[in-house]
């Protein structure tokens, strides 16, 4: 490792003067590489696809928080069921933790939709149209001829289309693909606050991938700076093994026919390949950083150097901090399996509301201001309103209620059965109404089920009013 830690000091997108220094990656290629590629092929294809699959008439990921609306893999919730998503999102903030402890940023550079759509759509496109790092180096310094405007032109309306075609897709997340497909047949016109909505978001998609870029995972993400409290010596990273690339007198150019190691020469031939390649723009060499997305391009890079030279691979891999100084394998620690502990709970309590949870949910109230009311010499009644939220795409018909604590009877106002249809809710006024010799309290609590037909869907509870003596 560097003694030397001033590289800490500052980021390579920033020069001494304070101003952008733009990052030119040379375009990568390899083993991991070609990992990445599947990988993300499959992820965009997900992301693309997902707001217009449906699961039994319900989208498959929706979150349309201004109706108040959740699909989440074709499950319906409200809000209802708003503690089933917090607990969903501590359970997903816990598995990245326990995974950043084991495996470092593997998610920045491997599954993030930012690191995606900038390494596997964006700068594809960029080296398509521009060529390698060295001709966008260039061309970035050429005057602007006919050539320049057409190629940077050119790159900047592509880029442009599939911000709108992000754009579009986002939006079909928040307001349901239904509704995006209605808009655009209608036209923009007929819809204009959703059209500057997304023209908006088309904005500051064109901005983050034509400008900022690396910058959104080196200043604005949170998660890298998750790392200096995350990761430890036992934690697997993209690492460089300083043991064997410094060797005795540090590293040093290849030169043909020569004994490094007789001479004490590490197998870091310092060719800058990683440094290249790197979409930060830091060189793995001084450790692991903050700017570092383990994205491996560095590997790979690395790899394909020590073959040319017909040395061994490996000299920038997977590895943690112990691995590499003490040769020590990678092991579960006691850190890991506090966070595994408290993932395993947290799924088992997830698991266990999402099958006890109802298909109809009820709510029942006193209605405020109203006494008890007597029919009968001991028959006291009061009155209620009700709402059900059906979650289900399905009608349920046939609904009515039963009072399972007392005896009595409960009578709606509109006196016969109904249907709650699907992803809907009804609500009314009902009566409650029990002999006064069954209550033992001025305030009982009854509980009253809700039936579809003979199977019961819910159980709730509500406060009967009674007065102050029994008989």
């Amino acid at each position: 490792m560097p003694d030397n830690e001033s590289f800490r000091d500052s980021i390579a997108t920033i020069n001494e003067e304070g101003k952008r220094s733009w990052i030119y990656p040379k375009k990568p290629k390899g083993k991991y590489y070609d990992y990445r590629k599947y990988v993300s092929y499959v992820l965009l294809t997900f992301l693309l696809v997902s707001p217009f699959i449906k699961v039994n008439g319900n989208q498959f990921l929706l979150f349309n928080f201004m109706e108040r609306r959740f699909n989440v893999f074709g499950f319906p919730f409200w809000p209802q069921d708003f503690y089933l998503m917090v607990i969903s999102m501590i359970t997903a903030i816990i598995f990245i933790t326990l995974f950043t402890v084991a495996f470092g940023r593997v998610f920045c550079g491997w599954i993030c939709p930012q690191t995606i759509f900038m390494e596997m759509v964006f700068r594809r496109i960029e080296y398509w149209i521009e060529g390698d790092r060295g001709k966008q180096i260039r061309l970035d310094k050429q005057k602007w001829d006919a050539e320049k405007i057409r190629k940077k032109g050119t790159k900047w309306f592509i880029f442009f289309l599939i911000s709108f075609i992000i754009a579009n897709v986002f939006l079909a997340y928040l307001i349901g693909s239904d509704n995006l497909l209605l808009y655009m047949k209608d036209g923009p016109l007929e819809h204009l606050k959703t059209f500057l909505m997304l023209l908006a978001f088309t904005g500051v998609f064109y901005f983050i991938f034509t400008w900022f870029r690396e910058q959104v995972c080196v200043i604005a993400c949170p998660y890298g700076r998750l790392q200096s409290v995350l990761l430890d010596d036992q934690s697997i990273v993209v690492a460089y093994d300083y043991k064997r690339g410094e060797g005795e007198t540090g590293r040093a150019r290849f030169r043909k026919g020569e004994d490094r190691a007789a001479l004490g020469k590490g197998d870091c031939i310092d060719c800058f390949q990683c440094v290249q390649v790197c979409p930060t723009g830091i060189d793995i060499r001084n450790g692991t950083q903050l700017e570092c997305v383990n994205c491996t391009a560095c590997i790979d890079a690395c790899d394909a150097m020590m073959e040319a030279v017909n040395l061994p691979k490996g000299l920038i891999r997977f590895a943690s901090e112990e691995n590499i100084s003490k040769g020590r394998k990678f092991k579960f620690t006691g850190r890991m399996k506090a966070y595994a502990a408290v993932l395993t709970i947290l799924v088992g309590v997830l698991v266990s509301l999402l099958f006890i949870r109802s298909d109809l949910d009820a709510t029942i109230l006193r209605l405020p201001g109203q006494l008890y009311e007597r029919k009968g010499e001991h028959i006291l009644s009061n009155v209620y309103t009700y709402k059900l939220i059906n979650k289900t795409t399905r009608d349920i018909d046939s609904v009515h209620f039963k009072l399972l604590s007392h005896d009595g009877e409960v009578k709606l106002v509109r006196n016969k059965a109904f249907e709650v249809e699907g992803q809907d809710y009804a609500e009314g006024t009902l009566f409650i109404e029990i002999d006064e010799r069954a209550l033992s309290s001025d305030r009982e609590k009854v509980q009253i089920g809700i039936y579809s037909g003979d199977k019961r869907l819910s159980t709730t509870k509500a406060t009967f009013s009674g007065p102050r003596t029994f008989k």
